[in-house]
Formats: structure tokens, sequence, C-alpha cells
């Protein structure tokens, strides 16, 4: 059995690296452009979609505030670019937005950094899976029928290739992305080319439908509550900005130029893409309304659509309105979004395992997420993120609308937070800096740091204001949660570390127990009986016995005998135990020892089997692993297994060690906790 799941585990996650290969998994720019940038580039595929959905709330006639809602997204993005430029920078350590709020703001003002990202990460995953889903769903009536399946099957495929090591996904994941950059920016230019150049009319495939206004007669607050709905929505686009400033030590040197140049990168093309999407669609009349209500709003010459019709999504409809409804390069362009879509979740498979892998270095989290697995990934971390988006898609039966509303909140959490903790940063060292050019490029990033923690406490304000009815509030009880599960660990932590820590000077003669009183646990005269018994007299205890305990009085009885007739030079002592139980007689018997002699330690001796398949652990040992779960817990006693090998064991002689993801490992190239502030 354990040979069979070896095997499957090297053909999924492929052979096990050596610690000194992991400079071997470092990223170039063209790799790491696709591995930390698929969640913002992905966002462009409903983001702008978003935007079009919360305005036809007030009919089609309300799509004239969504190039204004654009260009406030746009401005955000950027300056969300600008100011993480400058953090890449000045902590290129890997621990990002929460580092930096850790250092300038202190341990709690960090903490609330990490809850807010760990919670985005997840909802990353759940929403860019779900997104695909229904692209796909669009043409293959079967994914539409079982999203939530599909969806979490995904998330699997997803897990097994990020487990496989961070180079060798990257590499896999950069042919879709790329696909879908160039297929996406064709699309805009060509879609612009023949507006402005040929002057050709667009027509999207909804252009002629009417939308049905839900809220009629807007004006006043409500139309300017709406109008800031939209935009908190379009701000999707954001998502995945701070993956880079976490991913930092993937980079290959000079690490942090290198963050620097991707980001900038990123963030033009993600514009390009965005604007581009958003103006194709207002000109070739694309319509858009809620996902729960589109048989109803949606009118098809004068009538309800139905529930039957399936609204495309918007790069779809402007694909069809570029390139022609069925064409090839329709086709092209479906099929690469809902790839891009499914491998944007690749964003959190790497930001979510550092962060947490860092947070367990300070101790606010379990420390196996600290630990790498057999490819050098932070494989713990990768799993725990798998679990919970699939828990969340099939909370919400992969519904991205439902999904949406609980999302963004927290990353906006993380990019106040974090450049408000830049502006300290750089006041800080303006205090002491002397130089004149390195004061002025202190200065400007203060500035830009200074603008983005506006910018982006604005939107967190706009955000929270405009979901928290709609679902955000689940989030803003999620993130306290989180926050107070880390302190809770943390004070574990600490105080377990306080009860064990050795004391100085000389050893105090008073901790040295008074003598060892050993017993041997003894059921029958075997061989393990006697390897036990020979074993514990060549510790040289103060005092030897072996234990039975008389469940039947003629097997005692018979027992006793025996062991008089072989001479054993232990004495056998027969505890007596009328409700035929075996664990009680013995906890009672060493607790009298210990009120004899606090002072003393009562060493108990376990023979056990050693078998090779798992069925027969269930056969034997059962007892003996009973009786020693309960004696752990009492002070004063050692407990001592001594195996027996039975000849099944033999199959498993020389068989390689098979290690559950990042079990029984360390971090390689930890680092030192006043270096790296997690």
């Amino acid at each position: 059995m354990s040979k069979v799941t070896d095997l499957v585990k090297r053909l999924l996650v492929g052979r096990a690296l050596r610690s000194t290969q992991l400079h071997d998994q470092l990223l170039p720019k063209r790799v790491a452009l696709p591995v930390f940038a698929s969640d913002a580039l992905s966002s462009v595929a409903y983001a702008p979609q978003e935007i079009l959905v919360i305005l036809s709330l007030g009919g089609a006639a309300f799509y004239s505030f969504s190039p204004w809602v654009a260009a406030g997204v746009v401005l955000v993005m950027l300056t969300v670019v600008a100011s993480y430029r400058q953090n890449v920078h000045a902590y290129p350590s890997g621990g990002g937005d929460y580092e930096v709020a850790t250092t300038n703001l202190g341990p709690s003002a960090g903490l609330t950094v990490a809850s807010a990202l760990l919670v985005d990460y997840v909802l990353t995953v759940a929403v860019s899976v779900a997104n695909g889903a229904d692209y796909v769903g669009a043409t293959v009536p079967f994914v539409a029928e079982n999203r939530p399946l599909v969806a979490i099957a995904i998330v699997v495929l997803l897990t097994i290739m990020n487990l496989r090591g961070l180079r060798e996904s990257g590499v896999a994941f950069a042919v879709p992305t790329y696909a879908f950059m160039f297929a996406v920016i064709g699309m805009v230019f060509w879609g612009l080319f023949r507006l402005l150049v040929l002057g050709d009319e667009l027509r999207a495939p909804t252009a002629d439908y009417t939308i049905v206004a839900e809220q009629a007669d807007i004006a006043g607050f409500a139309m300017a509550f709406l109008v800031l709905r939209a935009f908190s929505s379009g701000c999707a686009a954001l998502t995945g900005v701070e993956a880079i400033s976490n991913g930092v030590p993937a980079f290959r040197k000079p690490k942090s130029k290198n963050a620097a140049t991707t980001l900038l990168m990123m963030g033009v093309i993600a514009v390009v893409m965005f604007s581009g999407i958003i103006y194709l669609g207002l000109k070739s009349g694309v319509k858009l309304t809620e996902p729960a209500n589109v048989a109803r709003d949606i009118l098809i010459n004068g009538r309800p659509a139905g529930p039957g019709y399936y609204q495309q999504p918007i790069i779809a409809q402007v694909a069809s309105a570029v390139f022609g409804d069925g064409s090839i390069l329709f086709i092209g362009i479906a099929a690469v979004t809902a790839l891009i879509l499914f491998l944007a979740a690749n964003t959190a498979f790497n930001g979510f395992p550092v962060l947490a892998s860092i947070l367990a270095q300070d101790r606010y989290l379990p420390r196996q997420l600290h630990t790498r697995g057999d490819r050098l990934a932070f494989s713990n971390g990768i799993i725990l993120l798998a679990a919970g988006a699939c828990l969340l898609i099939w909370a919400f039966q992969a519904d991205v609308s439902k999904l949406l509303n609980l999302y963004i909140v927290g990353v906006f959490v993380s990019f106040t937070l974090s450049q408000i903790g830049m502006v300290r940063h750089w006041t800080r060292h303006l205090k002491t800096e002397t130089d004149a050019r390195a004061r002025f490029r202190m200065h400007r990033s203060r500035i830009i740091n200074g603008f983005g923690g506006v910018m982006t406490g604005i939107v967190l304000a706009v955000v929270l204001l405009t979901k928290f009815t709609h679902g955000a509030w689940i989030v803003c009880i999620a993130m306290p949660v989180l926050f107070l599960m880390m302190k809770g660990i943390r004070h574990h932590y600490d105080r377990v570390a306080e009860e064990l820590a050795a004391p100085e000077g000389e050893i105090d003669e008073t901790l040295l127990p008074a003598r060892n009183h050993s017993i041997v646990l003894v059921s029958k005269i075997h061989k393990p009986t006697l390897r036990a018994l020979a074993y514990a007299r060549a510790t040289r205890p103060s005092t030897l016995e072996a234990v039975t305990v008389g469940v039947d009085a003629a097997e005692a009885a018979k027992l006793q005998e025996e062991w008089d007739q072989r001479g054993i030079p232990v004495p056998l002592k027969i505890l007596d135990s009328p409700y035929r139980e075996i664990t009680g007689p013995v906890l009672d018997y060493v607790k009298s020892l210990r009120r004899k002699s606090p002072r003393d330690v009562v060493t108990v001796y376990i023979p056990e089997y050693v078998v090779g398949r798992w069925w027969e652990h269930l056969l034997h040992n059962q007892s003996a692993l009973r009786l020693k779960g309960r004696l752990l817990f009492k002070p004063g006693v050692m407990v001592t297994s001594v195996p027996w090998q039975l000849a099944s064991s033999d199959r498993l002689k020389g068989r390689p060690e098979a290690f559950a993801p990042g079990a029984v490992r360390r971090s390689h190239g930890e680092v030192k906790k006043g270096d790296n502030k997690a």
C-alpha cells in the first residue's frame, strides 16, 4: 500500500528535490509575469462586466457612467502599481504588506493585513475558478449543470500542478497566460482599427436587446450610490497586484529590480486590456444584467429572454462583434479566457503559502506551514488554500456574483494599511538621511505612497458602504476571527516556550529524580515480553517489576505459574480487574507509586508489534496505544515502547521514506527572525 501511495505521489508531484536545488526554482521576469500577474490580468474578464452589470440596475441609460467609472478604476490601478514599486524596493524579503504594516504600524496592524490577505487569497481561487467554469459552461452543457463539482476538480488539478514546484508550474502557466494577453490585446487593437480607421460598425449579439431597470427613476443619492457600487465592483481589477510584493524572493537577482519591472509590465498590460474591453463593449452595444435576473430583465424583441437564455460574458460578446460570432478567432478568445480564469488562481497559490510560511515563522500559524515539501514548495500551505477554496465553491455553489460580493474587501484593507506603513517608513528614514539625492527619492516615494493610501482608503470605504449588505459582512466577520485565532496561536507558542525554557546557570538538583521505578507490562510470556524485560534490566533502574492485569483469575494463575517455572529474575505483580478493564488498573497502580514518592520517576515499558500492512495495525497494539495515550498525560511518568518486528514488517525494509507534504522538514534557506518579518 505504501509503495503504491509513493508511486502515485511521484507521478503527480514529481521526484523530490534537494534543498541545494532551490536556486534552480527562481524565476526570470518572462516566467514571473504569468506566475504572479495571472490574477490581475485575468480580472479584465469580469471587472468590466461587473461595472456594466451593476449600472444595468438603473437601465441601459446608466451605461453612460461607465467610462467615468472605468477611468476611476484605472487611476486607482496605476496609483497602486506605482505605490507597490516602492514597496518591493524597500522590503524585498517577501513579507509584502504584512512586513510593511508590522514594521511600521505594529504587530496588530500586521496581523490585520495578514488576515485580510489570507481571506482574499482563498476568495481569489474560488472566484477565478468559478468564473472560468462559467465560460466553459457557455459551450459545454455538462459543465453548466455541474459547476461546483467541475470547479472543485479544477482546484484539485491546480493544487497538483503547484505541488510540483514554483518553476515547473510557472512554465506550465506561461503559455496560456501569454496567449490570453496577446489574444485580448490583439482583439482590442483590431477592434479600434475597424472603428477608427475602417469606419466599421461593431454589433454585439445583445446590441438590439433591451434592459428592464430594476430601480426605475434613480436620482440623487441613489444614483450616486449605484455608480459607487459599480466602481467598487470594477476595482476587482486590482486584485493580485500585491502578490508580486509577497513573491520577491522567487525572482532571480537583482530581485527588487526584476519584481518592480514585472509589476510595471503587469500594470500597463492590465490597463490596456481593461480600458479596451470597456470601450469596445460600449461601442458594440453590449447589454449585461445580473445573472440571477437575466431571464426577466433582458428583453428580446420586447419579450423577456426566459430561463433558456444564456448571457454571454463581456469578452465573448466583444469578440463576437470584432471577429464575428462562431469564427475561429472568437472560439480562440473564449477558450483562452476560460483557461486564464482557471489559471488566475495560481497567483493565490503562490502568495498564500509564502505568507502562511512567514506567519508560521513568527508563530502566528502552525509551524507545519513553514516547511517545504518534496518539490521545495510550501506544500502544506498549498493544500490548506485548496481546501478553503473548495469549501467556498461548494457553499456558494460556484455562483460568481455571490462570491464577488465577498471579494476585494480584504485586498483593499491590506492596500491601505500597507501604504500608510510605507509613508511612516519614508518619514522615519528621512530623519536620518543626509544625502540630497537620496532624500529627493524618499520624498517622491512618500508622496506616491501617501497618494496611494488616500486612494485605496477611499475605495475601501466605498466597497464597505456598497457591498456590506450584499455579502461583504461575511468577510468582516471572517477577518477578526482569523485575527483572534492567530493571536491565540502566538499566545500558545509563547506560553509553551516560557514553560519549556531551560533554567539559567547550573542544573537545579531538585529537578533530578531521586529514583527510577520501572515496570514492564505483560500480557503473556513470549518473545516481545522477554525483549522488553531484557531491555528494562539493561537500563539498571532502582526497582523493576513486571505487571499484568488479571482479567481472568485462571489465566492469571497460569501466567504466574509459568513465570515461576521459567525462573524470570523479575517479580510479577498481578493487578485485580473485576470489571475486566486493562487501562484503569494500570493507571491506578502508577498513580499509587507516584503518591508514595513524588520525586521518583516511573518508567513504563510497553512491548509493541511492528507490522507491515495497514490492516494489521487494526488487529494489534490497540490496548497498548490506548494505555500509552493515557500515561502520556501523567507527570513524572515515562513511556517506552519496545518494538518487536513481525515477519510482515520485512516487506518495508529498504523502502525509501515517504513523506506527507511538508512533513518533518525545515524550510531551506530560512532567515533569522530579525531579518524577515513574516
